[in-house]
């Protein structure tokens, strides 16, 4: 079944573009849900550049749906989703010059400790990545437990044979992601 979550990011880059409380990032929220929004997606950035951490706090406490926090794999960050407990947290890489993510996480070995530490915690754990075979099987290898593969590079091509390319590695990579028994997601495009 298909579910939306809605990413209120660009509320809270309005906010503090602005320098104020509003937009607020808390009644975008309530308000997707209000329109059948199933989850609600923030990313909690180590700069702090949009979402703050009371936002993270507030939502936690009102939302009625899934909260998913989109982080980093910091033990800053760990501490913060432990102590708050997200539904879900994506891990996502981080990058202080970009503007948004720009790419899929580079999943290394290590992270094994980490996401255990994060389910431990009775949070579900979800990487995002890009649609390569090979990734997906170290997701389920690091005990990932769903999938958020990276759509942007479908959404900005024009050309009709690599669109159709680009489809076909996402749907091969969705198709993995379910014979690993994982949930797969599809953002970022």
């Amino acid at each position: 079944m298909i579910k939306l979550g809605v990413n209120i990011d660009h509320v809270a880059t309005i906010r503090q573009a602005r320098g104020g409380i509003e937009p607020e990032p808390i009644q975008a929220a309530a308000i997707a849900e209000q329109h059948g929004a199933d989850q609600i997606t923030i990313h909690l950035r180590e700069d702090r550049r949009h979402i703050q951490d009371r936002d993270l706090i507030i939502l936690r406490e009102t939302i009625q749906t899934k909260l998913n926090l989109e982080m980093a794999l910091t033990d800053e960050m760990i501490e913060i989703a432990k102590d708050v407990k997200p539904d879900i947290v994506t891990l996502v890489p981080e990058k202080r010059e970009e503007l948004t993510t720009e790419g899929g996480l580079n999943l290394l070995p290590e992270y094994k400790d980490k996401i255990k530490e994060l389910k431990d915690a009775g949070i579900e754990v979800s990487v995002f990545i890009e649609p390569d075979l090979d990734i997906i099987r170290t997701a389920k290898e690091i005990g990932a437990d769903a999938v958020e593969i990276h759509t942007g590079k479908y959404a900005n091509l024009k050309d009709d044979e690599e669109i159709q390319i680009e489809l076909e590695r996402i749907y091969d990579a969705a198709v993995l992601v379910e014979q690993l028994e994982m949930r797969v997601v599809a953002g970022h495009g």
